[in-house]
């Protein structure tokens, strides 16, 4: 259920509401929307009738069901469009973000180098890994702590905030200490543990959609994050398993306009892993603007050849560099700026 308090409702009324949810067995999520405050009651879905009862207090408007089985991801807990806010760089807003960076932290002269390229090109956020997950457990896991650090350097000399995996509960104090966004990869976009886990941080969460995922089933993982009290949570369409071989996934770019219909949560997408050949990435990066994406994530690498992770879905520095430019167009025609 969600409560619609009036418009003006004063924050004592406010904290009357959520009190008395709490006090029925539910838990509060306060929502502060443009014109009106809405908060919404999380809890046992069998008894919800009593939630009821407070339209009789002062300040409510309404009281009105959720009938999505994803409560505070739904667009009837906050029509407006929310913006994440990432090491101070504001996705979902009217700036076009794009985060990009190798697949694998390397050493100091790769990620640097990346980092200052991506810069220079108009990325706004650097994305790399310290902890990777591999089909292959003979395949490069990354370079743990050390890797992190890295980026950290490549941080400072850049200014760019970090986006980076978080594979582990156990990791993720660790990676907490070094990461301005934590990402969850498809591999464990239903790890209900490490869900709850990023939702009791304070730092914002980059979803990454799981490959066999139905849209359902990836809102109710960001539900997960959003019910443990952490409202920042941006979704990622990635690609998903299909019977096409031609590419690595498929890019469901239908995903993006479906779920900026049911959800006020920011959205981004991957054409790196959504195709997985560097040569199809401009045109699913375009397609992606030009569909409603607010965000892209884009693998560049200064020698593709010689990485050890994913080498044929990276752009080259130059490549990425000419991809900014090439995208503009359609960022402007979307409204937004780069």
């Amino acid at each position: 259920m969600i409560i619609v308090m009036k418009e003006g409702a004063e924050q004592v009324e406010i904290n009357e509401v959520a009190a008395k949810i709490e006090k029925l067995g539910y838990k509060p999520h306060v929502i502060l929307g443009v014109e009106r405050t809405v908060i919404a009651a999380v809890g046992d879905e069998r008894s919800k009738a009593v939630l009821q009862s407070l339209e009789s207090i002062p300040g409510v408007d309404k009281v009105v069901p959720i009938l999505q089985p994803f409560k505070l991801a739904s667009k009837t807990v906050k029509i407006e469009h929310s913006v994440v806010k990432v090491g101070g760089v504001p996705v979902g807003g009217n700036e076009f973000i794009v985060i990009a960076g190798p697949c694998a932290v390397e050493d100091e002269g790769q990620i640097v180098a990346a980092a200052q390229a991506v810069k220079a090109a108009g990325a706004q956020l650097l994305r790399g890994g310290a902890f990777k997950p591999r089909t292959s457990p003979y395949a490069f896991q990354g370079h743990g702590e050390e890797g992190l650090k890295l980026l950290k350097i490549a941080s400072r000399e850049t200014g760019l905030p970090i986006v980076t995996e978080v594979m582990s509960v156990h990791d993720l104090d660790l990676i907490a200490k070094y990461a301005d966004c934590l990402q969850i990869g498809a591999r464990n976009a239903q790890n209900f543990s490490l869900l709850k886990a990023v939702g009791q941080s304070a730092l914002p969460v980059f979803l990454k959609r799981g490959m066999a995922m139905t849209i359902q089933e990836f809102l109710m993982s960001a539900e997960y994050i959003l019910s443990e009290g952490n409202p920042n949570v941006i979704l990622c369409e990635r690609g998903i398993r299909t019977f096409e071989t031609a590419t690595r996934n498929t890019l469901d770019l239908n995903a993006v306009p479906v779920l900026l219909e049911r959800t006020h949560l920011p959205m981004a997408v991957d054409p790196s892993h959504g195709t997985g050949y560097w040569q199809y990435v401009e045109p699913m990066a375009k397609a992606a603007v030009a569909c409603g994406a607010d965000c892209l994530m884009i693998e560049v690498h200064p020698d593709p050849k010689s990485a050890v992770s994913d080498g044929g879905q990276s752009l080259k520095l130059h490549t990425f560099e000419a991809l900014m430019k090439n995208i503009r167009p359609f960022v402007k025609a979307a409204g937004r700026r780069l």
